[in-house]
């Protein structure tokens, strides 16, 4: 909508009409002369008003005086025509022109004049009508412009008289109009509203809305909205509920929803919902809704308005306070507290362990913690300022505004001696090569450059050498010169006999094997469904150990699946060796047995010879043997004895593009309407617990149409699910161990599905306040049956998606003083790609402890030791007795020679750190996109490597990892709050890790960069969080302090490479603050305390990007790994840049004040903020909020995506 043009003041020719009429005015005024002249005057003033919006603008303009001169006349004349005169020109000057005028108005004292004069004409009998009713029309366009206008209208008294002539005058509905638009005016201030409620307005409100009538629908229109206004105020709110009110709204709406059936009085039927939604915000008001049946009312209404799309309104309202009024449950769980328990060795004494170990048993009971328990009203004024001035004084208290404590200062923290116990982790520093062999004649190849044109991704899908590529043909050939599927019924028993021999007979190798399976089991469609509940749970426990020597190590399962695309179940256990002591199992291999795809064959046939084909010669970075030995020696609390299968067979991006999910209009409305009807039609839900963690002896479900569930594996985490309709399932994730909350990252197996059939996966216990997964982000699925037809990937899957508050909550004592701490709802629906498949569910690509040191051994054996310097070192060991990485990487010295030996010691470091929070998986990615680009021939790679000595944590949790927590280590505490003052018992890999740094800056080896890779749950892209006193500053809008700060403004620069390079990463993204709540983060503490300027945090989105090349599209690990690799190319133009030789720094790199222009946004915590675009505004927009919106009016939901945490919230902040 065009603005109205602003006529300057040298535009207010003298020579105009209404300035002479102005300044004749202005002279009455002054003179005191008699009446008739001011009322002539104001009279031609009224005509010019109404028949010209030039004069309308003219008096309006800046400059002009012409208000003024009006409320002069107002406030001295006691001619009764010309008070009414004036009045009349407001109101035309009002009628126009938006809210400036009526802040013109406002400045000029308006308010003031007015309300006095409303108190002047109050006093006659009777007042005069006309008058009352101008007076209330412009103060009710006018008193939400000005602040201070309830305190104005308490003191002046004004509030009665309004009330008063409501009362007197209830058929006036001409008179009533106006009063009932300020009454609602006034009850915006809660203290006014409190006092209008004592004196009966509540029930005055009653009176005028009555039994269902369609006359003077306007005057119920603002009877409603006042009332809605009204019974924001608790006390009012408890009125009516005292008074039986909530049946009475009830009944009115069902009446208005019978006879509207035009639809043309949807504002009525709004503001009785509005009233409803008002009165509920009190547990008392909530309990009547209850018990005046108001679920089911409103649920019927609801669907019978779903038809009509301009009736949205109603059914959204009408939703927001059915889910507010759910009862509130306590989830089905015997304690929130985590399944799995782990003694510490060491109880802390405050925080959030201590609290947890002292909480009392029953503390998981839930109850109504609202707090209408108050008495009376919050009596402070409540006057709040309006949007523009809250934006103008927007204040955040968590941004760090103590130069003083702003200023690195560099703490040894630990003296040198006690530092010396990670000299043998630094070698490189004191090593003189001399028994190195450093001329190489030869070089070992070793073609790694991160371009894969197969599956051979860590972990990837793929055999383990190439070798093995002509048993690969021969598969191929074999499959394809098959017998017809007419003789497949006759090879059943041999099926079965030969999953007798694989435990038998001892003798036969794996090779001979696989000959026989050739040559005997083409094919395994005629399975039926006895053999493959037999063949479900193969486990190496039943094989005896002797045998190990039989089987040989060289050929794995893949060798079977890339052979076969129908491999059999049963060869699973051939392909792994046979463990001394520990044992681990194989999930379920699936096999689609009974029906198959006919049309599937060929599909499968031709991706199988494409992706075989593909397969480059150089080494692959996925082992399933070595991924089962490295599992064997994984500690984990449950103590895990299966793998999962995406883990087993390895990862390979799919190749296709995974676009951001459009979301169809009304699902979540449409699901929280399934909610609600589990109350209304209890009889229709089936209850029933088919997986739990807490009780082992559940009964596993035997129906074929039921589900299977599994998450007792490495990452995994699922604790309980619940079939709540034929082909509808509540899942309960775990907490992290020694906590009661943090629940977000899931990775659990389904089976047991069929085909065609859509089923509905509810997690109700997520705790974040809104999620990606409502713009756009779906859920990953691993299918094995894909994974056996050479399609072994992770792919986006899922529809109807959404995220939204439920009714499950906790008590304030477990949530840690917070009240009423409700659960979040993610839900999403799935069509399984085939029948009785084994599929897996994961939050994000996972990426195990066991998968990072497989990846880790594969890379140091296929490195080239004359050309790059590689050490795995163990830093320490996790709390559960795992070991924590340490990677060195640099360029090896070109030669034993002296001044080789110093470049290569004076090389600068570059220190690297991922996986502080085990759900945050695609750190772990992009570190494996940096560590192998490290290690990669490609010449900017060996640049790198001349350049720099990068020492690297690759997982600084592993602990976390293992068990499938989301944010804690085993300790219960967030690892990256840790820094400041790790505990060597309880945080040792943050305690040993710091030390390193520690170490370093002792040695005076400070690194160039750290930078700790993070993920994002909340914002798309990729961006970083680094640290600047001057923008910190900046930030508090305290300009001056901000100017005397001199800053070398190096921190700027590798972000601002990244944003030319990568195109997953976005600068408008980045903050470079330091908040108070971050101060002992990694990033902050090696900023302040170690001394690093370029210390950050890189956070990775988990959903997708919404600009550059990947704009629309879900993120993927490839992009994952490419952002690791380009993050490594950003490191080298660093050096470029930096370097003393090469100083001249393009200006576009450091242009300061235009980049915080750029990233202008609502920093509540500069880590968290979203920026104002973040997320599209959406038609939908009120179904796009997670919250049920129990504060804000529907139609003033302006972005339910833009989430701004609170305080509580920030424990569970994703941002470091």
């Amino acid at each position: 909508m065009s603005k109205l043009k602003v006529i300057p003041e040298k535009s207010l020719t003298s020579n105009s009409r209404i300035v002479g009429l102005l300044a004749q005015l202005e002279k009455i005024n002054t003179e005191s002369t008699e009446s008739d002249a001011a009322r002539h005057v104001t009279s031609k003033i009224l005509h010019l008003a109404q028949s010209q919006e030039k004069t309308r603008r003219e008096m309006t303009a800046k400059g002009s005086t012409g208000v003024e001169v009006l409320l002069s006349t107002l406030e001295n004349t006691k001619d009764l025509q010309t008070a009414l005169n004036v009045l009349s020109i407001l109101v035309e000057l009002l009628s126009g022109g938006g809210g400036r005028r009526a802040n013109v108005l406002v400045s000029r004292g308006g308010s003031q004049i007015l309300l006095q004069l409303l108190v002047n004409v109050s006093k006659e009998s009777p007042p005069h009508e006309e008058l009352m009713v101008q007076i209330h029309s412009i103060l009710a366009k006018i008193g939400p412009k000005d602040k201070k206008f309830g305190v104005k209208a308490r003191i002046n008294g004004t509030l009665n008289i309004t009330l008063n002539l409501v009362k007197q005058n209830l058929q006036n509905h001409r008179l009533v109009l106006p009063c009932l638009q300020l009454l609602r005016v006034y009850s915006t201030n809660s203290v006014n509203s409190v006092s209008l409620g004592k004196n009966g307005v509540v029930e005055l409100m009653f009176k005028i809305i009555g039994p269902f009538s369609k006359k003077n629908s306007g005057l119920m229109k603002v009877a409603l909205d006042t009332l809605a206004a009204l019974l924001k105020s608790k006390t009012n709110a408890r009125r009516a509920v005292d008074r039986g009110y909530v049946q009475v709204l009830l009944t009115i709406y069902v009446d208005w929803h019978r006879h509207d059936s035009r639809h043309r009085n949807m504002l009525i039927r709004k503001g009785i919902l509005q009233s409803l939604k008002s009165v509920t915000n009190i547990k008392l008001g909530r309990k009547a809704f209850i018990d005046a049946n108001g679920m089911k009312i409103l649920y019927n209404t609801s669907q019978e308005c779903l038809a009509v799309r301009t009736l949205d309104p109603l059914v959204n309202t009408s939703s927001l306070i059915m889910r507010k009024c759910f009862p509130k449950n306590r989830l089905p769980l015997p304690t929130i507290k985590s399944s799995f328990h782990f003694q510490l060795p060491v109880i802390p004494v405050t925080g959030p362990v201590a609290q947890l170990y002292s909480l009392p048993p029953e503390v998981d009971d839930v109850v109504d913690e609202s707090d209408d328990n108050d008495d009376i009203d919050l009596e402070a004024e409540n006057e709040t300022e309006n949007e523009d001035d809250l934006e103008q004084n927007f204040k955040n208290d968590d941004i760090e505004t103590d130069i003083n404590k702003l200023k690195p200062q560099q703490e040894p923290g630990r003296s040198i001696e006690e530092l010396k116990i990670y000299e043998h982790l630094f070698p490189e520093l004191v090593d003189d090569f001399q028994d190195y062999d450093l001329i190489s004649k030869e070089p070992k190849p070793f073609v790694f450059e991160g371009k894969i044109h197969g599956p051979i991704i860590v972990p990837t899908a793929g055999e383990e050498a190439s070798g093995n590529s002509d048993i690969l043909r021969k598969g191929l050939v074999m499959k394809e010169n098959r017998p017809p599927k007419g003789d497949e019924g006759d090879e059943k028993p041999a099926l079965m006999d030969l999953a007798k021999e694989d435990v038998k007979d001892n003798d036969r190798t794996l090779q001979e094997q696989l000959g026989d399976q050739n040559r005997t089991l083409p094919s395994v469609h005629g399975l039926n469904n006895d053999i493959v509940k037999a063949l479900d749970r193969i486990t190496l426990q039943t094989i005896p150990s002797q045998s190990a020597p039989g089987v040989k190590k060289d050929h794995g399962l893949p060798l079977t699946v890339l052979s076969c695309t129908r491999a059999c179940p049963h060869v699973s256990t051939c392909g792994n060796i046979l463990f001394e002591g520990r044992t681990v199992h194989l999930g379920k291999l699936c096999c689609t047995g009974v029906e198959t795809e006919d049309d599937e064959d060929s599909e499968s046939n031709s991706s199988l010879e494409q992706t075989s084909v593909e397969i480059p010669d150089g080494p692959t970075l996925h082992d399933p043997d070595l991924y089962i030995e490295i599992v064997k020696n994984t500690k984990s609390v449950p103590e895990y004895s299966e793998v999962a299968y995406p883990d087993y067979f390895g990862h390979a991006p799919p190749p296709f593009k995974e676009p951001i999910l459009e979301r169809p209009y009304g699902v979540q409305r449409t699901k929280i309407a399934q909610d609600i009807e589990r109350l209304i039609h209890q009889s229709d839900v089936i209850d029933r617990v088919v997986y739990d963690l807490d009780n082992p002896n559940y009964i596993i479900p035997e129906e074929g149409d039921v589900l299977k569930f599994n998450s007792k594996f490495e990452s995994g985490n699922l604790r309980k699910v619940i079939q709540i309709r034929k082909n509808e399932y509540d899942l309960i994730l775990n907490s992290d161990i020694n906590s009661n909350h943090y629940h977000q990252w899931f990775y659990f197996e389904v089976s047991g599905m069929r085909l065609g059939v859509a089923y509905r996966f509810n997690i109700i216990n997520c705790e974040k306040s809104n999620s990606q997964f409502n713009y756009g982000m779906q859920p990953l699925m691993y299918s094995v049956q894909e994974a056996l037809n050479a399609r072994p990937w992770w792919i986006r899957m899922g529809t109807d998606i959404c995220y939204y508050k439920n009714h499950f909550s906790r008590s304030s004592v477990a949530a840690g003083g917070q009240k009423g701490k409700s659960y979040y709802t993610m839900t999403f629906t799935v069509n399984f790609p085939h029948k009785d498949d084994v599929c897996y569910f994961a939050y994000h690509y996972p990426y195990t402890y066991s998968a990072l040191q497989m990846h880790l051994q594969k890379l140091e054996s296929a490195h080239n030791p004359q050309q790059i310097y590689f050490r795995k070192d163990v830093l320490c060991e996790t709390l559960s007795g795992n070991s924590c990485p340490l990677v060195t990487i640099t360029a090896m010295p070109e030669s034993n020679y002296y001044e080789h030996i110093c470049q290569f010691r004076n090389r600068p470091y570059v220190f690297l750190s991922a996986r502080v929070h085990p759900g945050e998986t695609n750190a772990s990615w992009v570190m494996k996109g940096t560590l192998e680009y490290l290690m990669s021939n490609n010449p900017t790679a060996q640049s790198l490597r001349e350049s720099y000595i990068f020492k690297i944590v690759p997982m600084l949790n592993p602990d976390g990892v293992i068990n499938g927590n989301h944010r804690c280590s085993l300790s219960g505490e967030d690892l990256n709050r840790q820094w400041q003052s790790p505990n060597p018992d309880l945080h040792p890999t943050i305690y040993h890790a710091k030390g390193l740094l520690q170490y370093l800056a002792a040695v005076k080896r400070l690194p160039l960069v750290y930078c700790d890779y993070h993920g994002h749950s909340r914002k798309k892209n990729v961006f970083m969080y680094g640290c600047s006193i001057k923008e910190t500053v900046w930030h508090t809008n305290d300009n001056a302090a901000s100017c005397d700060v001199v800053e070398d403004m190096g921190y700027r620069t590798l972000p601002k490479v990244l944003s030319h390079i990568a195109p997953a990463f976005c600068m408008s993204s980045c903050s470079f603050v330091v908040e108070k709540s971050k101060e002992s983060t990694a990033r902050v503490v090696v900023w302040r305390e170690i001394g690093v300027q370029r210390s950050y945090t890189m956070e990775s989105t988990l959903c997708g990007c919404d600009q550059g090349k990947y704009k629309g599209l879900q993120i993927g690990t490839r992009e994952l790994e490419e952002m690791g690799a380009k993050f490594c190319v950003g490191l080298l133009r660093l050096k470029r840049l930096t370097s003393p030789l090469e100083y001249n720094m393009p200006s576009s790199l450091l242009d300061f004040e235009n980049d915080l222009i750029e990233s202008s946004c609502k920093v509540t915590s500069p880590t968290t903020y979203v920026l104002d675009e973040d997320e599209p505004r959406f038609l939908e927009e009120v179904d796009y909020s997670a919250e049920s919106n129990d504060e804000l009016d529907i139609e003033l939901v302006e972005n339910a995506g833009d989430y701004e945490p609170s305080a509580q919230e920030e424990v569970l902040s994703d941002s470091e």
